[in-house]
């Protein structure tokens, strides 16, 4: 189990490791799951709709049934059948209590979907973020690729700076300095 552990924990950090070295690439990762969150959350919104709805004629049924039971009580008082009215009173009761549960089962449904619409909000609020640093990043780099060609089309340009940061100056450098000992220790071989 340990050398799975350490595979696993050996390819995340080769992972980051990459992706830190090619932010573009970590942007689209980054890019890819936000739209696919939001994707999630558009379908969530949708069922909790659905969910709103049904309970919301589920709701409009269970009045219907009450007020019907209530004009049957009145009706079975009236006529002075007593053997209706209790019974008839506690199904009343009953379709109050349903009710009531519906009622707070589409506030819940309410709750959630309010909450789902601030959580789409947000995640569409991070991936415009993240679009913006990838299209930054690659005006960034536009800018980048334009002035090194344009320094090879300009003559007054004569050689590129020496920096350490110049991985190829370096090569050259070590390279060259490489040749003049090899030709020292030719000389003094002699």
């Amino acid at each position: 189990m340990g050398l799975f552990e350490d595979l696993s924990q050996f390819l995340e950090t080769r992972l980051e490791e990459f992706l830190a070295a090619h932010p573009h690439l970590e942007l689209q990762a980054i890019e890819e799951q936000l739209r696919e969150q939001e994707e999630d959350t558009l379908r969530l919104i949708a069922s909790l709709q659905a969910q709103e709805k049904k309970l919301e004629e589920d709701i409009l049924s269970t009045a219907q049934d009450i007020q019907r039971w209530h004009m049957r009580i009145q009706k079975a008082q009236a006529a002075g059948r007593e053997d209706l009215v209790q019974p008839a009173q506690e199904r009343e009761a009953l379709l109050l209590r349903q009710g009531n549960q519906l009622w707070g089962q589409r506030q819940g449904v309410q709750d959630r979907l309010s909450q789902a619409k601030n959580l789409k909000q947000n995640i569409q609020a991070r991936r415009q973020e993240v679009h913006a640093k990838a299209a930054q990043w690659r005006a960034e780099q536009a800018e980048s690729s334009s002035e090194r060609v344009s320094s090879w089309d300009n003559p007054s340009y004569t050689r590129f700076p020496k920096t350490a940061a110049d991985p190829l100056e370096q090569v050259f450098s070590d390279w060259e300095t490489e040749d003049e000992l090899s030709q020292l220790k030719r000389q003094m071989g002699q």
